[in-house]
C-alpha cells in the first residue's frame, strides 16, 4: 500500500515535469518468486526507478528494457525463467525458484482506461475497484496487448477493448473477482487465437481506527503509516485528539466513545483497535462499534478485562449476533513477546495483517506448503 503511494507520487512529479515514464507490472507467475502479481514499479526517462518487482535482481535489466519501450512506444512482455539451475550463468544472480511475466508499457494518457489514474481513483475513493490487463495475444488480432477494461467502485465499466463480445466474456469475470475479492489470470479461447489477461482487485489502503490517543497509541499510528494504510484516531480529551500529537494519522477525531459509530466510517473493511485505559469508555465504544459491520475489533488488555466488558454488555441487554463476538480480539496482538509500547504496535500490526490476510501467522520455516497462496482480502 505504501508502495502503491510512492508510485502514484513519483507518477505525479513526473507528469507536472512532463517527463515520460514507463510501468512495469507483474501479471503472472509460477513457482517461487520474490513479488507476486500486481507488483509494480514506475520508471522514469531519467532513470529513476520507484517500487519493485523483485528482490532487486530484475530491475537493472527492466530499466534497459524501458528506454527501449519508452523509445518505441510498443509495449513488452518480459518473461523471467529463474528456474534453471544455472541462472548464475544468465548473469542476474536470481535467488528464486521461479518464472516471472513482467508487462511493460509506457505510461499511456488519452485512452478511455489509464492504469495510473485508475489506481489513484481506488486510493482518492477509498474502494475496491477491478482492473484488467491483456498482456498476451496470439494467433489473433481482436485483441492487443495494453488494452484494458476498468470496473469502476461504483460498479460502472469502461473499455479499450476493441472486441465487444471479449469485453463482455472480461466484464463477467472481472465483476466475480471483485465480488471474491481475488485477482487472477484468465485465457480466452478465441476464433482463432487465446488471450491472456491479469484480472486484478486493486485494493485502497487499510483502513485503521484507534480508539484512544495515549501515549502508546503514537507508535501504532507511525508503524501503521509506514505501511500505507489511513490511520483515524479517535478520543474524548482535546489536549490528547490533536494533530500535534498525531502528525502521521490521516485523522483525529474528538468524539465522546458513545458516538465514535455516528462520527468515524466503520464498514466491513475497517479494523479497530480499542486502547483507552479507560474501561467505562471501552465499554461505550464497545457497544457502538460491536453491531457495526467491522472487519476486527482489537481490544488492549487482559482477556478476563474484555471478558467482563462483553458480559456486562449481555447483562445490559444488548442484542449483537454470536458471530459478531469472534470479531473481538484479546489480548491483542500475536504473541511475540513484545513489552515496549513500539514492540506492541508491532504484534498488533502483524495480527491485523494477519486477519486481513486470512493467515494464522507462525513461523515460515514450519509452514508446508506455498508462502503465497491465492487468499481473498478485506472480505466482508
Amino acid at each position: 500500500m505504501k508502495e502503491l503511494q510512492d508510485i502514484l507520487t513519483a507518477w505525479r512529479d513526473a507528469r507536472e515535469k512532463g517527463e515520460e515514464t514507463a510501468l512495469a507490472t507483474i501479471v503472472k507467475v509460477s513457482g517461487s518468486t520474490y513479488r507476486r502479481p500486481g507488483a509494480r514499479m514506475l520508471l522514469t526517462r531519467s532513470g529513476r526507478m520507484v517500487g519493485s518487482i523483485s528482490g532487486g535482481c530484475l530491475e537493472g535489466d527492466v530499466l534497459e528494457k524501458a528506454r527501449e519501450v519508452l523509445d518505441s512506444g510498443q509495449p513488452r512482455l518480459l518473461e523471467y525463467d529463474m528456474t534453471a539451475d544455472d541462472d548464475l550463468v544468465w548473469g542476474l544472480g536470481l535467488g528464486c525458484n521461479g518464472s516471472v511475466h513482467v508487462f511493460l508499457e509506457r505510461v499511456p494518457t488519452g485512452r478511455p482506461v489509464e492504469p495510473m489514474e485508475a489506481l489513484e481513483e481506488s486510493v482518492r475513493q477509498n474502494a475496491a475497484l477491478g482492473l484488467v490487463t491483456i498482456f498476451k495475444v496470439e494467433g489473433t488480432d481482436r485483441a492487443r496487448p495494453g488494452e484494458r477494461l476498468l470496473l469502476r467502485p461504483d460498479g460502472s465499466p469502461v473499455w479499450d477493448i476493441r472486441d465487444a463480445e471479449l469485453a463482455e466474456r472480461i466484464l463477467r469475470d472481472v465483476q466475480d473477482a471483485l465480488e471474491r475479492g481475488l485477482s487472477r489470470v484468465a485465457t480466452y479461447a478465441l476464433d482463432p487465437g487465446t488471450v491472456e489477461a491479469f484480472i486484478e482487485v486493486v485494493q485502497p489502503p487499510l483502513p485503521l481506527v484507534i480508539c484512544g490517543a495515549g501515549h502508546d497509541a503514537i507508535p501504532v499510528v507511525r508503524l501503521a503509516r509506514s505501511l500505507g494504510w489511513r490511520v483515524t484516531v479517535a478520543d474524548s480529551r482535546p489536549a490528547y485528539a490533536t494533530k500535534e500529537r498525531f502528525p502521521e494519522a490521516d485523522e483525529v477525531i474528538l468524539t465522546p466513545p458513545e458516538e465514535v459509530a455516528q462520527r468515524v466510517p466503520l464498514d466491513h473493511r475497517t479494523y479497530v483497535v480499542i486502547m483507552t485505559h479507560n474501561y467505562n469508555h471501552d465499554l461505550k465504544l464497545l457497544r457502538a462499534i460491536l453491531p457495526t459491520p467491522v472487519r476486527y475489533i482489537g481490544v488492549l488488555g487482559p482477556r478476563a478485562r474484555t471478558e467482563r466488558l462483553l458480559r456486562e454488555l449481555r447483562e445490559q441487554g444488548v442484542e449483537i449476533p454470536e458471530e459478531r463476538y469472534g470479531r473481538v480480539y484479546s489480548p491483542i496482538g500475536l504473541n511475540i513477546g513484545a513489552d515496549t509500547p513500539e514492540e506492541i504496535a508491532l504484534a498488533i500490526l502483524a495480527e491485523i495483517q494477519a486477519v486481513r490476510t486470512g493467515r494464522g501467522a507462525g513461523f515460515l520455516r514450519d509452514l508446508r506448503g506455498r508462502i503465497h497462496e491465492e487468499i481473498a482480502i478485506s472480505r466482508p
